[in-house]
């Protein structure tokens, strides 16, 4: 028994592949969509690579812009199917391709939901990814005449101005290393020597952090070092005093940014699903209503059209029975191989009587 069977008239038929014309050109351009949203998320992560320790995420970005790209070209090719469904001498030879197009377009409809699923499923690891990539920023921040890391020191003050934010969790972070290169060091000054020597590593540390921290919107001028001295500053209170830093954490602002990035992404994605999906129906239905009435050799008379030609559990085992004999003919048969050896090995003993 078909399913989801519908009669339809040649004028049905007509209207059908007329709207499905316009739904196919919309989800070209909902795949165009995908692949520009692709694109700009694959952007702003590649911006933010340095203060990445792996590249997981990029896993999403990648999806879109793949499923964008066959989305353009199979909804492309479902709008030449539908011009030439109203002519029985073009529409053959849709017939092969056909099946391939449906099975793309299926997979298109299922990549779109894992990148949804992803895109949450993630967060954890974007967030290890950020923990320990902006740990290596802070601690190589200093390295400003070391190859390779000579951008660390730009990269996280640009980070912390643009999002707002100090350190890895808080700005406290910058008290636990070295954020001054030895270079700009006097090491004849007795303070200096004093607070590399106060720490078995030799660092010199400080309570104080770099300008980037300082939040414009204060009303006092920034304070950078000494923050934990309410000595050092008039009318100061390290424990009360609301610094006049960004107090979110730039590992914080990050994760906030790209969620909501990936957040917004759902609706349009999910969107772009349905649309997919009607396309895809549509189009089955189209199909299978054209190929009745060609079977009928009255391209202009009445037909059926349906998603399946049998119930879902029919076909089902249809499809696995297909595919198990695909695997058993794929299989070597090991009674035929020792039949085949014992038979080489009689050749030569016939030859040799």
């Amino acid at each position: 028994m078909e399913l989801l069977k519908m009669k339809f008239t040649q004028q049905r038929r007509v209207r059908l592949a007329q709207g499905l014309w316009l739904m196919s050109w919309m989800a070209v351009i909902c795949g165009t969509f995908v692949f520009c949203l692709g694109v700009y998320l694959k952007t702003e992560l590649v911006r933010r690579a340095e203060v990445m320790d792996n590249t997981e995420i990029h896993m999403v970005p990648n999806i879109l812009m793949m499923v964008g790209l066959a989305s353009i070209g199979t909804n492309w090719m479902a709008s030449r199917v539908c011009q030439d469904s109203l002519d029985a001498s073009r529409f053959p030879r849709w017939k092969v391709l056909l099946l391939a197009w449906f099975v793309v377009a299926a997979l298109i409809c299922c990549l779109l939901v894992a990148v949804v699923v992803l895109s949450y499923a993630l967060q954890g690891r974007l967030e290890e990814s950020l923990k320990v990539g902006l740990r290596n920023g802070i601690r190589f921040y200093k390295d400003t005449d070391v190859p390779g890391r000579c951008f660390q020191k730009e990269t996280i003050d640009r980070l912390q101005m643009e999002f707002r934010c100090c350190g890895n969790n808080n700005f406290k972070d910058w008290f636990e290393v070295q954020w001054v290169s030895n270079r700009y060091l006097d090491y004849t000054s007795k303070d200096v020597k004093d607070r590399v020597r106060s720490n078995v590593d030799s660092r010199y540390l400080l309570d104080g952090v770099p300008f980037s921290c300082c939040n414009p919107a204060s009303p006092r001028p920034c304070l950078q070092y000494h923050l934990t001295d309410n000595t050092a500053h008039f009318s100061y209170d390290y424990q009360s005093e609301e610094l006049n830093l960004h107090s979110r954490g730039c590992r914080q602002a990050l994760i906030d940014y790209y969620m909501d990035l990936m957040n917004s992404t759902g609706p349009g994605v999910l969107s772009v699903i349905l649309i997919q999906l009607t396309v895809l129906l549509s189009l089955r239905f189209l199909q299978t209503a054209v190929e009745g009435a060609m079977a009928l050799e009255d391209p202009e008379g009445d037909s059926e059209g349906y998603i399946l030609e049998k119930s879902v559990k029919e076909t089902f085992e249809d499809v696995k029975v297909q595919v198990l004999t695909l695997l058993k003919f794929g299989q070597v048969d090991p009674n035929a191989t020792e039949e085949s050896a014992a038979d080489a090995e009689k050749g030569p003993d016939n030859a040799a009587s």
